[in-house]
């Protein structure tokens, strides 16, 4: 009876676990992990004193990986030999790290890994791990904090280092350009930055956005932030750094050729007014041309070519004198082609520009027509730029009206002696109705002048207002969308911004971003008000 009751049973948990195989779904695999690495222990131990070893092992609970550990990890004070550290590229339950550097004595050491460390499963990021030691007797505990901030863009600045210079008897400002800093932390992916484990003394403080990832301040391609005074630990202060680029010294590269009578010249700094002077002797009927590209650091120099081994040159400005040679080998000229600035609407704010490849030098207006929708010729005038690539072709503009274009060949003629094709422009304007007014309202307790900036969403300037004084500033006229807008402090009133300088200990002049967003419809008028502290 016991062996029936028992095969009876052994069935029935048969049928059970065959009828439970065999139903049809999906396994659920249990919840996701979203809990970082856990440090189970460090050889030796995290904050040991007196550290003479050259080998690190730190353990954790489950299998890691290293991520982007060359962008992550901070080292304070730097190491002028980076340490080897495992694993790369594979999982595994420890962390290594070979000590490469000769280190100092009485001093605290930070290895900050960021945000690298992750589990090799989920990647949950063990964030701003830190493993401390000193090579003196006590840990360092003094820290400082604060925030970094790019005002020239709307969006976070990441990844900046934020430095600590010791400020002694043998500090001087040019530490920077030439030595890492004593302390240094990174605000990885916010604004914010905390420098700890800081040494009682006085230092300077000052942030980069490091081009080449130097540590080291290099003008023509890092972006500086600094706190004028320096600072006293203990300290319970917080600071606030804005970044800016210098303008470097002039310093013009020598030029190279485009094509046959085409030259560039490179430079860096401000080169407004420089004067290029041709030294070798020329024909009479020899001219020249030059144009500045904007938003680059470009100068193209246009000249009638004549035969020659070889061009001489001098660059000038103020102070500033050099000499160079260009050997011409092109034979390809440029050949000259125009456009409209618009082949289709042409905003009642805006002039009608005609924009040429090369240097235009001569107009034939005779070749020109403008003839509007009732057929009549429309009187015009033209201006050139600021360069002789683009004509402005000024005319009285009536809304919601169509205009015709007739530009027909040898209306312009460039510096090679050479024609335009015809060009043809069919071109319309809108109602008034169709735009929107925006009144920009600057409260202010600063007796400054203010630039006025309003930006689209891709952060271009469309339209910019100069005032004296708080007041208002008023944009009409514009298109339909959305607007943010950015405010300097022009504290010379020389209607620009300024940027700082270090040496100088001169700081930038204020840009207040706005990220609110501006929603202008056709035929409304948006009033806003904006405070500049």
């Amino acid at each position: 009876m016991k062996l029936y009751l028992f095969k009876l049973l052994s069935l029935v948990l048969l049928s059970n676990l065959l009828f439970s195989c065999a139903r049809r779904g999906n396994p659920t695999g249990g919840d996701k992990d979203t809990i970082p690495p856990i440090l189970i222990k460090s050889i030796p131990a995290n904050e040991t004193v007196n550290f003479k070893t050259k080998k690190i092992k730190i353990y954790f609970d489950e299998y890691i990986k290293l991520d982007d550990i060359r962008k992550n990890l901070i080292i304070s004070p730097p190491q002028k030999n980076e340490p080897i550290i495992t694993p790369v590229g594979t999982a595994s339950k420890f962390i290594s790290i070979t000590i490469l550097d000769t280190l100092d004595a009485n001093i605290t050491y930070l290895y900050n890994f960021g945000n690298s460390i992750v589990d090799n499963n989920e990647s949950n990021k063990l964030g701003n791990f830190k493993y401390v030691f000193s090579t003196g007797s006590y840990i360092d505990s003094l820290l400082v904090n604060g925030e970094v901030f790019d005002p020239m863009v709307k969006e976070t600045s990441k990844n900046l280092d934020v430095m600590l210079y010791e400020y002694d008897s043998t500090y001087t400002d040019s530490v920077i350009f030439k030595q890492k800093p004593r302390y240094i932390s990174n605000t990885l992916d916010s604004t914010l930055f905390e420098i700890t484990n800081i040494r009682k003394g006085k230092y300077m403080l000052i942030a980069l956005k490091d081009a080449n990832g130097n540590k080291i301040y290099d003008p023509d391609i890092d972006k500086i932030g600094f706190v004028k005074d320096t600072l006293s630990f203990p300290t319970d202060s917080s600071y606030t750094l804005s970044i800016f680029k210098e303008v470097p010294k002039l310093k013009v590269i020598k030029p190279k050729e485009v094509n046959k009578g085409h030259l560039v010249f490179g430079y860096k700094g401000i080169a407004k007014d420089l004067s290029i002077n041709i030294l070798t002797e020329t024909p009479y009927n020899f001219k020249s041309e030059i144009i500045y590209e904007k938003d680059k650091d470009t100068i193209n120099y246009w000249y009638t070519p004549f035969e020659a081994d070889s061009l001489n040159f001098s660059v000038s400005k103020g102070d500033y004198f050099e000499e160079f040679v260009v050997k011409p080998r092109s034979s390809k000229r440029d050949t000259l082609k125009i456009n409209g600035s618009t082949t289709n609407i042409l905003h009642l704010n805006d002039t009608l520009s005609i924009v040429s490849n090369t240097p235009i030098v001569k107009i034939d207006t005779s070749l020109i027509s403008i003839i509007d929708q009732d057929t009549v010729n429309v009187k015009f005038n033209t201006q050139y730029s600021n360069s002789k690539n683009k004509i402005y072709l000024n005319f009285n503009k009536q809304q919601d009206s169509k205009y015709n274009i007739k530009i027909l060949p040898n209306a312009f003629t460039d510096i090679y002696n050479t024609a335009n094709d015809s060009l043809f422009l069919d071109i319309v304007t809108k109602k008034i109705e169709d735009y929107g007014i925006l009144k920009v309202n600057v409260i202010s307790s600063k007796k400054s002048s203010f630039i006025v900036e309003i930006l689209n969403n891709r952060d271009e300037v469309i339209r910019t207002a100069k005032i004296n004084k708080p007041e208002t500033a008023k944009f009409e006229l514009l298109e339909p969308g959305n607007y943010f807008v950015r405010i300097t402090t022009d504290e010379n009133s020389n209607g620009k911004w300024d940027t700082g300088n270090f040496l100088e200990k001169r700081q930038p002049e204020t840009i207040k971003y706005f990220d609110k967003i501006l929603e202008l419809r056709a035929n409304w008028e948006l009033d806003e008000t904006f405070v500049i502290d």
